[in-house]
């Protein structure tokens, strides 16, 4: 595990500082009122190691620190489940709440106003930030969704880590940790694209690395060696265990990367495992073998979990199983 990995954000970020600041204050409060809730919680609580740099009362409290080893609840234990029902990311209802008030507030206050006005520069002025408001607070809205996705289960398919246009295949005669010849996919998500990431496959998380670095236009070629990025390396279960690399990216918008992965961890094809708030850019490092098949088309628009990028030989016929 990447020592600089210490919460799921590593690029921190105004947003999660206000998180944390209300966690405290929740903290407090639970303890002064729900004392019985708290006792309740703590009896619940699986794990002996607290990971976090607070105290621990309920999961609200591991948001932050999913990506380290310690305290858990079971998943019929969690009160707050349910949130994953809720079609936007969970991680970034903090960010939806807070743009939300900040471009769906001011209409809120100008339409009483503006309403039955005689027409002068000052009430079309405050008509027009109306309007400019609410379009850009319903991008974010838009940006943030979270939709349920259909995933392929055919045996051998990899299936695409993220939202987006597919800008870039590249062949590469040595990855290191790759071990080997391998392709390499780029995929460009606009603030227009769901920018969950999901796995390619069904896998155990070998390792993640991150890297802090710009924020340059990640449709510009090295955005992707000079922008902040988290490499993932991951293992798949079955025969023969190809070793694959999904790289989350920033981008001049997108300036946050979130991955609550850890070494270990099981993946379903198809299972969220982060996103990167805001536009970016997602690469897909995977081996090169003889008989594997490219499905996906430069320049195509893919869906997370549900686009095929590459057709790999059945077990049988794969390499190793001779």
């Amino acid at each position: 595990m990447d020592p600089q990995l210490t919460t799921i954000q590593p690029g921190g970020g105004v947003v999660i500082k206000l998180e944390m600041l209300w966690g405290k204050f929740r903290r407090t409060w639970l303890k002064i009122f729900r004392k019985g809730y708290v006792r309740r919680m703590q009896e619940l609580r699986k794990g002996s190691v607290n990971p976090c740099p607070h105290d621990v009362l309920d999961p609200r409290d591991l948001k932050f620190y999913q990506n380290q080893e310690g305290y858990y609840w079971e998943k019929e234990d969690d009160p707050f489940t349910g949130r994953d029902r809720i079609p936007f990311a969970r991680v970034g209802l903090a960010e939806l709440l807070v743009f939300s008030l900040m471009f769906f507030l001011p209409p809120l206050i100008l339409i009483p106003i503006l309403i039955g006005k005689a027409l002068s520069f000052w009430v079309i002025f405050g008509w027009l930030v109306v309007v400019a408001s609410l379009v850009k607070g319903g991008l974010i809205v838009w940006f943030f969704r979270d939709p349920e996705r259909p995933v392929p289960t055919e045996p051998g398919l990899v299936v695409s880590p993220a939202d987006g246009k597919l800008v870039l295949i590249e062949e590469i005669e040595h990855d290191e940790q790759i071990g080997g010849p391998a392709i390499l996919f780029g995929i460009f998500l606009s603030i227009f694209n769901v920018h969950m990431n999901r796995s390619p496959i069904e896998a155990r998380v070998i390792g993640l690395t991150y890297k802090p670095g710009k924020y340059l236009n990640a449709l510009r070629p090295e955005s992707a060696k000079e922008n902040e990025q988290l490499a993932v390396k991951i293992q798949e279960l079955s025969v023969p265990h190809r070793p694959m690399i999904v790289r989350q990216i920033t981008g001049a918008i997108a300036r946050r990367i979130v991955c609550w992965l850890k070494p270990g961890d099981l993946l379903n094809r198809g299972e969220r495992f982060g996103m990167i708030k805001l536009g970016s850019r997602t690469e897909l490092v995977l081996p090169r073998e003889a008989g594997m098949e490219i499905v996906a088309q430069l320049g195509q628009n893919i869906k997370a979990g549900k686009s095929i990028m590459v057709r790999y030989k059945s077990e049988e016929s794969a390499p190793g199983n001779d």
